[in-house]
């Protein structure tokens, strides 16, 4: 039995499934099965937490009952027998009661497009099961395995932080004023105006957590708790059979009668496997039940914990040791506990068991390291008794003699305790600090005779370098009996690199990376001994130990994990507006506690309609090739398969010549679609695409990166070009000239809602719904219309709202959206198609990577007087909207900087890789890393500052553009003086250099970047808009618009303005939902202009509607709205108008290289502050201050919701989003595991944000600007602040900058530029040699 508690609608409801299939996930139960679709489905590997849900269950050991967060994704319905289940729909709901945790995060403008929420809500949900008022420290866990893509984290953590235990370093609860308050001097604009909020929200309004009120554990399953069943219970399923024995007699009966039986508890490890590599095993055996498998032996000697213990048990175990045991023997431990801390996200640790961590011998493990060092045992039982296995290389290699027999299993693992003069280190490098996985990790262990520093005894293994974890056996060997000094270190490290070799084409790559790694850690091990060492040895003893330089405590250090904090400012409303008036304040998310709760209605969370079926895609496994065949007999003959959907079957167009829908004859990338299956389930229909059997005939030339391109003459489109001045004159006049590269690399849209659509046929005249999560359903509308040959009036186009889109939702929805609406028609059913994470990730491209060469004339005083730059973008397969991409990146260039001559081309290439497409920014991000990094490399040249020759070159007077459109950079300066300002810049600055003067290891650096961002489409016909207002009998409002509610809250900002117009409370009104019925031919919602020009036709409807109204409300001015709508009606004067917005003016001659392509700019600056560990290449960002011209803010909180989520996706592309392609073209990167966006942990350590005050356009909706892209650019204060640190290091390490830049800038870029003794010492492979892991496409 499964207990379920939810609100169905009681509050505990109990489920019996007496057929659960081993193979069906938890996640797939609640939605499938129980309707429940609050839980989300993201990415299917336990990877994003979407799916989090609370499990309670009754701990035999402890007597307790365990309450903890875990993925649906990966938990068997199996697995979950006796257990409580808590989804987001039992904690609350907007129809009964909100739990807190559900309304503070809404209060607190935690959620845009709200796909993560209920994950988010059911993780802090458990942490305050568990904890009443829990630590700074405890949230920041609870969250870390949850990601965002929208909010930038800040605003969640803020929900959170409300729970929390009283700061002690904040003095707001005393004095009323935040200590981060006060930065900035006092002659600041913004501290000078008495009208500048800086409360988003009011936490005294916030109702109390009152724990009285929380679900109790179901007594039923309290009672088969404590008299648990020992019978055997099975589950059968199509292709798996489950068991889960009662006793561990069972157990070892079971596994000797199956013996290739795996053992499956948190099904972490194994779960994954099966998913991605189909792997199938007929029988699981479960011993969950197995309370032996969970004990904890505490002996004089060690501790003994059971294989059954959770990963997060085992972190407490080990804590709970430390703080009771003497310093000397709990080292072993210690160092665990450094791995567990950051080991994969909490509902990882929470499910993953330590023998499954053990015996799945990952290579890039982060315990068996410590383990193998620490001297751990493995303790064995079959039924022929119990054994021993020292845990070491033999048996992490899997070699037969060191192993476990088939018939036996782990039933603990023993850890001796440390003893005096014994030092154990744990060391790890990822791509991220959280929730990542270890690019290398160690385990480090020395003895040293007593009272001396000879090396008695040494052990060192490595994990990341191999197949498995590797020691380095014979190195140790050689260095017993050294003395623990600077000779013995440089011996130990040449000696590690020749026995911990890593081939230059080793899986996973960055191999001069990880071998730096290999004796950049045991440096670091050398130096934390040496520490140790010194707090043994008492000053009077006459032995000496070798002296740690100052300058090197440093290295000594890692980075703690702390909670962002910050403040956000902006204008409050003027106080003579009527407080019935929205405008201006922070109003939350129209859908926010719907988001909150789950019942925020996303595509894939509207039932199953009659006879749907579900299609699954089939994909080129070539880059490029020319199909010879295609066998689809066996997959046809699959049960539930009804039909496979090919390019013949398409009734119209099938996309346009050079990109088809569905491939014919030729294939131009790995992922392209070719054939689509329909089946009853989507798992019928993913078994059947394992047996379409494709012939192909590989092509030449096959092309990947921008290089090759280049080469072949491979473009996409003609080159774009803009020019001003005399470039040629001027560099023959400059100083000075520097030629320098810049390598950008692509990024993924990663919205956490993967591309979806339902197609729904109806019975006559040939008319479809569409229900589709899209940026532009109009573009779904057409493309659907021309395949399937009917007139665009027979579909309608349904967005209800989506979970983010980032320009990923622009142009690829219409491919799904057409594919799906032939499989409907053909089969006259209705169709749904929801993508798996990696199939988005490998058909749907992204931001396109990027090459740029330049060369910049300068004086010797830093004014810029010419810059050449040439950029070539990787478009992928298909034109897309490479083209544009390349206009916008090459008028966006300059940035905020007037250089008189200058030549701008760009080209975008065509590669055998999927085609990439609109990404926020569009091109700017890019393009403008150039322009910036001109300027790093004059400052290197001229012996200045950045800041300064940024300054020096900015515009400064009412001027034009390279593009002749004027503008006045008055707000530009004030941004930027601001910015300096507030982040008290130049005061920094100067403690940077005296940080970095006493430190070696680690560097600070500080950067401020100014911004220039033009907004809107370059053409005046995509800036048009529509908008149909209703006020009914009853007096109520419904709006609609032709934008698309993506979580930028413009459906909450288009009430905002029609409560300002109608001059009526927003509790009247309601949006439904965009649709192609209602509002016809829209624009996409893209461009950052959706709530400007849809607020404009909003404010058009309205003001018709009110004209319409105005002799009635004269003749009865004391009446009441209702009084006034009833009148109306009886004077039949009609109650609906269309409003509509022409658009602004825009326009670009490309043959004059001139014209007004943007109709306004938004201005801003960010200043970032990093730190960087220059041993490992990671870094730590400190602080950010961002000032951001908003003019009149709509909306204050859904705009610094824009400014932060935009940032921190900048922040990603220009860090740790990185693209991994393999030689053959295939995306390596499909998931969370393997690519990395930001974490909660990643956000600055101080965050502000300020809009800045007392600024207007006349142009815009109420003077108010659009945010959604602008801030995205501004995360490069992020990497040229690394960049500056990185130059810190060069620069004191006598190393010459080569001036070629490349992004992102990870963990590996840091690490090889501060190149040192270590990095020297490696092995370096000739490329020419070996076939690469991966290229790089950029």
């Amino acid at each position: 039995m499964l207990g379920l508690c939810h609100l169905l609608p009681e509050p505990c409801h109990k489920v019996i499934e007496r057929n659960a299939d081993p193979e069906v996930t938890l996640l797939n139960f609640l939605r499938k099965n129980l309707r429940l679709t609050g839980t989300k489905y993201a990415c299917g590997r336990g990877g994003c937490g979407a799916c989090t849900v609370m499990v309670s269950k009754h701990d035999p050991v402890s007597a307790k009952i365990r309450h903890f967060s875990i993925t649906a994704c990966l938990v068997p319905i199996c697995s979950l027998y006796g257990a409580a289940v808590t989804t987001v729909e039992g904690i609350g709901s907007i129809n009964t009661r909100l739990h807190p945790v559900q309304e503070r995060i809404a209060r607190s403008h935690g959620t845009q497009c709200g796909f993560c929420t209920p994950g988010m809500v059911m993780s802090m949900y458990t942490l305050l099961r568990n904890h009443l008022q829990p630590s700074e420290e405890q949230l920041m866990e609870a969250l870390g395995g949850n990601l965002c893509r929208c909010t930038g984290y800040r605003p969640i953590l803020a929900s959170g932080r409300t729970f929390c235990v009283e700061s002690t370093d904040c003095q707001k609860k005393r004095t009323g004023k935040c200590c981060l308050d006060l930065g900035g001097n006092d002659s600041s604009s913004l501290s000078r105006e008495s009208d500048i909020c800086t409360d988003l929200f009011v936490e005294e309004e916030f109702q109390p957590l009152d724990p009285t009120q929380e679900l109790i554990f179901p007594p039923e399953l309290l009672r088969m708790a404590k008299n648990p069943e020992k019978q055997t219970l099975t589950f059968h399923g199509e292709r798996v059979t489950w068991i889960s024995p009662g006793t561990l007699k069972d157990l070892l009966e079971l596994k000797a009668k199956h013996p290739e039986a795996p053992l499956i508890l948190g099904n972490t490890s194994l779960g994954p496997a099966m998913k991605s590599q189909g792997r199938v095993h007929p029988i699981l055996l479960s011993p969950a039940r197995i309370s032996e498998l969970s004990m904890v032996f505490k002996t004089s000697d060690g501790l003994t914990i059971g294989a059954g213990c959770s990963l997060a048990q085992v972190k407490d175990i080990l804590a709970e040791q430390v703080s009771e045991l003497p310093e000397e023997k709990t080292q072993t431990y210690r160092a665990l506990l450094k791995h567990l801390k950051s080991l994969a996200g909490q509902q990882i640790r929470n499910m993953a068991s330590l023998g499954g961590h053990v015996i799945s011998r990952h290579c890039y493990s982060d315990l068996n390291p410590i383990l193998v060092v620490g001297n751990a045992t493995l303790n064995v039982i079959s039924e022929e008794g119990t054994r021993q296995i020292p845990l070491n290389d033999h048996f992490l290699a899997g070699l037969a003699s060191a192993d476990l027999k088939p018939e036996e299993i782990l039933e603990s693992v023993y850890i001796p305790h440390s003893q005096k003069w014994e030092f154990v280190s744990a060391f790890r490098q990822a791509q991220c600090q959280q929730n990542a996985l270890a690019d290398v990790s160690a385990g480090m262990r020395v003895i040293l005779e007593e009272a001396t520093d000879t090396i008695k005894e040494l052990s060192l293994s490595y994990g990341g370098v191999g197949e498995s974890t590797i020691g380095a056996h014979k190195s140790c060997q050689q260095l017993i009996g050294r003395p623990w000094n600077e000779p013995m270190l440089e011996e130990a490290c040449r000696l590690l690199l020749e026995e911990v070799s890593l081939p230059g084409w080793a899986p996973g790559g960055r191999v001069e990376f990880k071998r730096t790694l290999v004796v950049s850690f045991f440096f670091k091990f050398y130096l934390e001994v040496l520490q140790e060492l010194k707090k043994l040895v008492k000053v009077s003893d006459s032995h000496h130990y070798p002296e740690i330089s100052d300058r090197f405590l440093s290295a000594l250090e890692d980075f703690p994990v702390t909670g962002p904090r910050g403040v956000q400012r902006y204008q409050s409303v003027d106080s003579h507006q009527s407080l019935q008036d929205p405008v201006g304040r922070p109003i939350m998310h129209l859908s926010g506690l719907k988001h909150a709760t789950g019942e925020a209605i996303f595509c894939d969370d509207i039932p199953m309609v009659d006879r749907e079926l579900f299609m699954v895609l089939v994909t080129s496994t070539k880059a490029h090739a020319k199909i010879i065949s295609i066998d689809l007999s066996e997959a046809l003959e699959l049960p539930g398969v009804v039909d496979v959907i090919t390019a013949e079957d398409i009734p119209g167009t099938n996309g346009a010549e050079d990109d088809k829908l569905l491939a014919v004859d030729e294939v131009l990338c790995v992922g392209q679609i070719i054939c689509a299956v329909v089946a009853e389930t989507d798992v019928q229909a993913k078994r059947a695409i394992e047996k379409i059997k494709i012939t192909y005939k590989d092509l030449e030339p096959i092309i990947f990166t921008i290089n090759d391109a280049i080469k072949h003459n491979s473009f996409l489109c003609p080159e774009k070009k803009l020019e001003q001045g005399n470039i040629e004159e001027a560099f023959e006049k400059v100083d000075q000239i520097v030629e320098g590269e810049v390598h950008v690399g692509g990024q993924e849209h990663f919205y956490m809602e993967t591309q979806r659509v339902i197609v729904i046929p109806k019975a006559e005249d040939k008319e479809l719904d569409i229900y589709v999560s899209t940026q532009d359903p109009a573009h779904v509308q057409k493309t659907v219309s021309s395949t399937l040959n009917i007139p665009i009036n027979r579909i309608t186009c349904h967005v209800k709202r989506v979970g983010g889109g980032f320009g990923g939702k622009v142009g690829r929805p219409a491919v799904f959206g057409a594919i799906a609406a032939v499989g409907a028609i053909k089969t006259g059913r209705p169709i749904r198609l929801v993508l798996d994470r990696e199939d988005d990730m490998l058909i749907t491209g992204g931001r396109h990577p990027l090459f740029g060469k330049y060369k910049v004339g300068f004086m010797n005083n830093g004014r810029i007087k010419a810059l050449d730059i040439e950029c070539f973008i990787n478009g992928g397969c298909t034109l897309d909207d490479s083209e544009q991409v390349t206009e916008f990146l090459i008028l966006k260039l300059e940035n905020a900087y007037k250089i008189r001559n200058l030549r701008f081309r760009g080209r975008a290439c065509m590669t055998n890789l999927p085609s990439n497409t609109a990404f926020r920014g569009f091109g700017f991000p890019q393009g403008t890393l150039i322009t910036e990094s001109c300027i790093t490399a004059v400052a290197a040249k001229c012996g200045l500052l950045p800041e300064e020759i940024r300054e020096k070159n900015m515009y400064k007077t009412i001027d034009k553009t390279i593009y002749k459109q004027a503008f006045s950079p008055e707000t530009l300066i004030r941004c930027w003086n601001e910015c300096l300002d507030k982040s008290s810049f130049h005061s920094r600055r100067i403690q940077v250099e005296e940080f970095n003067k006493k430190n070696y290891w680690k560097k600070k650096g500080i950067a401020i970047i100014p911004m220039k961002f033009s907004v809107g489409f370059a053409a005046t016909s995509y800036h048009q808009a529509a908008a149909l207002v209703h006020i009914y009998t009853d007096g109520s409002v419904l709006v609609t618009h032709g934008g698309n509610e993506l979580g930028q809250g413009i459906h909450t900002k288009m009430l905002q303005v029609a409560s300002r117009e109608l001059k009526l409370p927003m509790s009247y009104m309601h949006i439904c939902e965009t649709s192609t019925a209602t509002v016809p031919n829209t624009i996409a919602t893209a461009a950052s202009i959706g709530s400007d020009v849809n607020g404009k036709a909003v404010q058009n409807a309205c003001q018709i509607l009110l004209k319409r109204l105005e002799p009635i409300i004269k003749k009865n001015p004391g009446g009441t709205w209702e009084d006034w709508i009833e009148a109306a009606f009886e004077q039949r004067i009609s109650l609906s108008a269309t409003g509509y917005f022409r658009g602004y003016k825009a326009d670009m001659d490309w043959e004059k290289g001139e014209g007004d392509p943007f109709p306004y700019y938004v201005y801003g600056a960010a200043c970032s502050e990093v730190e960087i560990d220059c041993l490992t290449g990671a870094h730590k960002k400190i602080r950010t201050d961002i000032i951001m011209d908003a003019c009149c803010s709509l909306n204050p909180a859904i705009d610094i919701g824009q400014v932060e989520g935009s940032f921190i996706q900048g922040m990603g592309l220009y860090t740790t989003e990185e693209l991994k392609y393999s030689p053959e073209g295939v995306l390596y990167s499909r998931g969370p595991d393997e690519y990395k966006i930001p974490t909660i942990t990643d956000v600055p350590e101080e965050f502000n944000v300020s809009l800045l005050p007392s600024s207007q356009t006349p142009l815009t909706i109420y003077s108010s600007k659009g945010l959604g892209e602008s801030g995205m650019f501004l995360g490069s204060s992020v990497f040229f602040a690394i960049t500056d640190a990185v130059a810190a290091a060069c620069k004191e390490r006598d190393i010459v900058e080569d001036f070629i830049v490349k992004s992102p800038a990870t963990p590996e870029q840091v690490r090889m530029a501060c190149a040192d003794r270590f990095t020297e010492m490696i092995p370096r492979d000739d490329p020419q040699t070996f076939k690469p892991w991966s290229i790089p496409i950029a």
